[in-house]
C-alpha cells in the first residue's frame, strides 16, 4: 500500500479530513466579538443625517406653501361664488316686478287708488301706553309724519 499513499484520491481525502477538522475548530474556538458599527455603517449613518437634515427645513415649506395654496383656492373658490350670487342679485334688480314687489313689502309702497293697511299685533300693541313709547315699533313713515306733525305745531 505504500503506492497507494501518494495515490490523488488518499490525498484529497486526507485533505477534505484536514479541512474538516479547521472548520470544526473554528466553529467551537469562540472568535472576539467585533462591534457592530463598522466605518461604512458610521457613514453611511452620517450621510442618512445629513440628509435628513438638509431636507427637513425645504419639505416643511413645500408642506405650508401647498396649505397656503390650496387656501387660496378654497378663497378664491368662495369669492366666484360671492361675484355669481351678486351677479343674480343684480339681474333681479334689473327687473321692474322685483323691484315693485320690494318696494311694496320693505318700504309699504302702494299704487295709487289703493288703500294700505298696516296690520298690528295685538300682542305687543298697548293702547294705554304713549305715542312716543311705542315709536320703535311704529313704521318709519308712521315716525316721519309725527315729526312732521310736531315740527308744524312749534314743539
Amino acid at each position: 500500500m505504500p503506492a497507494d499513499r501518494f495515490s490523488t484520491a488518499t490525498r484529497l481525502r486526507a485533505l477534505g479530513e484536514q479541512a474538516a477538522a479547521r472548520v470544526y475548530r473554528a466553529q467551537t474556538r469562540r472568535a472576539p466579538r467585533r462591534s457592530r458599527l463598522t466605518g461604512r455603517a458610521a457613514l453611511l449613518a452620517l450621510v442618512v443625517c445629513s440628509l435628513v437634515v438638509a431636507l427637513a427645513y425645504p419639505m416643511r415649506q413645500w408642506v405650508s406653501q401647498r396649505s397656503e395654496i390650496a387656501d387660496q383656492q378654497r378663497q378664491a373658490e368662495q369669492a366666484r361664488a360671492a361675484v355669481e350670487r351678486l351677479r343674480d342679485e343684480k339681474a333681479r334688480w334689473q327687473d321692474p316686478a322685483y323691484v315693485e314687489r320690494q318696494a311694496r313689502e320693505h318700504l309699504h309702497y302702494i299704487r295709487p287708488g289703493e288703500t294700505g293697511y298696516t296690520v298690528v299685533d295685538g300682542s305687543t300693541y298697548d293702547s294705554s301706553r304713549p305715542k312716543d313709547e311705542g315709536a320703535s315699533n311704529r313704521p318709519w313713515y308712521s315716525k316721519l309724519w309725527d315729526d312732521v306733525d310736531r315740527a308744524d305745531a312749534g314743539d
